[in-house]
């Protein structure tokens, strides 16, 4: 049974058979066609053949089958927080963090009818909360449906006035629905950041170029073990961008931890900081060093 509306169907069988033909040029994303991740694809890719995928892990799977060479995953929204889970997607997917790319989501109010037909609109969950103070409002009554662009599609396909969706001005064009508003997001800073996967890691980003490395370890079942695999960070004057803590296995024992740090294993200071978390933890791999593409200041 498809997962997509039949809007969308039809052109995620175009798009799929287009990278069959040249998967070493396709980057898969999560979502229907018109979604942000489609959105950053394009940005990050321009001459790539875009691979839509139902879930993140069809996802990830397409670049592991080599039915495409890179994947691109949202991870964190500056309105809601984190997205996908990849500190526990990442680890047992065998790939390497690449690169980022900050997509600045301006939300659209997209429909078959008159703005004055509306009653309700449909979106994923984290799109319909960062809307959710401008569709209060309008008086308009929120559907939780599994992506933008499907929601986009549902609506075109659909033909109720009453139903319109939250979605790209690129999932507006790709379906034929009216565009009533954009940028109906709550925050003008709305903006979700992407990393971009592939089989094989990246060259460390030259001498002088900002740099990012994602890494993941496990810490030790002894008291202050996080605060002593951390503190080699501190001395050395690493700035963490993100810590995530995750338990697998069934084990409350110890956690496991997905970080982000700026600066590069090829840095002294980073390597440093990476032999004394190494002394505090069981394990610690490095997942990916790539550029910074903003800086990270406060």
């Amino acid at each position: 049974m498809s997962s997509y509306p039949p809007r969308a169907e039809a052109l995620v069988t175009a798009m799929v058979a287009r990278a069959a033909t040249d998967p070493a040029n396709a980057v898969a994303f999560q979502g229907a066609p018109g979604a942000y991740s489609h959105q950053a694809v394009r940005e990050l890719f321009p001459d790539a053949a875009p691979l839509p995928s139902a879930s993140f892990e069809d996802a990830i799977e397409a670049v592991q089958t080599h039915r495409a060479d890179r994947a691109v995953i949202p991870i964190e929204n500056s309105l809601h927080g984190r997205v996908a889970d990849i500190h526990f997607l990442l680890p047992e997917s065998g790939l390497f963090v690449v690169g980022e790319h900050f997509v600045r989501v301006r939300h659209c109010l997209l429909g078959i009818g008159e703005p004055a037909d509306l009653a309700r609109v449909i979106s994923h969950p984290q799109a319909l909360g960062q809307v959710r103070g401008r569709l209060r409002g309008l008086g308009l009554e929120p559907v939780q449906y599994f992506d933008t662009a499907a929601a986009a599609a549902e609506v075109a396909g659909a033909g109720d006035p009453a139903t319109g969706a939250i979605a790209s001005r690129l999932a507006a064009e790709l379906y034929g629905l009216k565009l009533f508003a954009e940028g109906v997001e709550d925050a003008d800073h709305n903006t979700t950041r992407f990393v971009v996967l592939a089989r094989a890691p990246a060259p460390s980003p030259p001498a002088g170029v900002p740099a990012m490395t994602s890494l993941n370890f496990e810490v030790r079942n002894v008291p202050a073990a996080l605060f002593k695999s951390l503190g080699g960070f501190a001395t050395n004057g690493i700035n963490i961008t993100k810590l995530e803590s995750y338990i697998r296995a069934g084990s409350f024992a110890a956690a496991e931890f997905y970080a982000e740090i700026v600066g590069s294993p090829d840095d002294a200071n980073v390597q440093l900081a990476l032999e004394e978390l190494g002394f505090h933890t069981k394990w610690v791999k490095v997942i990916g060093t790539y550029k910074c593409e903003r800086e990270r200041t406060a």
